[in-house]
């Protein structure tokens, strides 16, 4: 993994909105071909940090770099094209298209993927991410599993380098959220570089060999997930538990 390149670097990102600190000074790098997981409680910055990636949000101060490329003034749709994608917490489909045609607008505009392989492309995701039996289904009648499916293969079809994902095990039952989980595991398999947002840290650690904790836009801890999750601050900060008086 320490050969591999380096794809995503975060130097002193930092913003605010007012008083409130979404970033603090953000240090983070991604090599190819890891998982990295997020961690904190909420309003830690979490999902703020992936809008700074994604050009969302655009950072009052520090850099980021996708593929040794500054990316820090960029456009979204520029970031997208560059290889990065991102999943939200509530899926946002296009409701009146079916999931095929959610899939074809992310590959055509997200990734330009030009028409001709636009669908066998699709095809390919729809495939891996169970959903090829529904793939002429209006996506506003899908249940949550398969909304949260297409969540990720929109994000898979803009074909990305760094697959960004906010919080997509949220809501879904023990057994959604493991079928989930196993695909996630799957694509990672594959060389998928992952960055993912979860507060089912079971989920979580089941994929990632590394976790990044946040609290109050400030990272306190990144390393081996269960060595981060054993630290005082880690427990003080997110499971809220305090050290004992002596």
């Amino acid at each position: 993994m320490t050969d591999a390149p380096m794809v995503l670097a975060l130097a002193g990102v930092s913003k605010r909105f007012g008083a409130v600190v979404a970033a603090d000074k953000v240090d983070l790098s991604v090599v190819a071909g890891e998982a990295i997981g997020i961690i904190g409680a909420n309003g830690a910055g979490k999902s703020s940090l992936f809008n700074l990636v994604t050009g969302i949000l655009k950072a009052d101060a520090g850099t980021i770099m996708l593929g040794g490329r500054n990316i820090t003034n960029e456009s979204v749709q520029y970031r997208c094209r560059a290889g990065l994608a991102r999943s939200f917490q509530i899926p946002r489909p296009f409701e009146s298209l079916s999931v095929y045609e959610n899939l074809l607008v992310a590959a055509t505009f997200g990734g330009g993927i030009v028409h001709g392989a636009a669908p066998d492309h699709c095809g390919s995701i729809l495939e891996r991410t169970g959903l090829l039996a529904q793939a002429n289904v209006v996506a506003g009648r899908l249940r949550l599993l398969d909304r949260k499916r297409l969540e990720l293969a929109r994000a898979l079809a803009s074909a990305p380098k760094i697959l960004l994902l906010d919080e997509i095990a949220g809501g879904l039952t023990d057994a959604e959220v493991a079928e989930l989980v196993q695909l996630i595991r799957t694509l990672h398999a594959g060389g998928m570089t992952i960055v993912w947002i979860e507060h089912i840290v079971h989920a979580l650690l089941s994929v990632v060999s590394r976790l990044v904790v946040l609290e109050f836009g400030r990272k306190i801890a990144d390393g081996e997930p269960h060595a981060v999750m054993a630290l005082p601050e880690v427990q003080r900060s997110y499971l809220g538990i305090e050290e004992p008086a002596v």
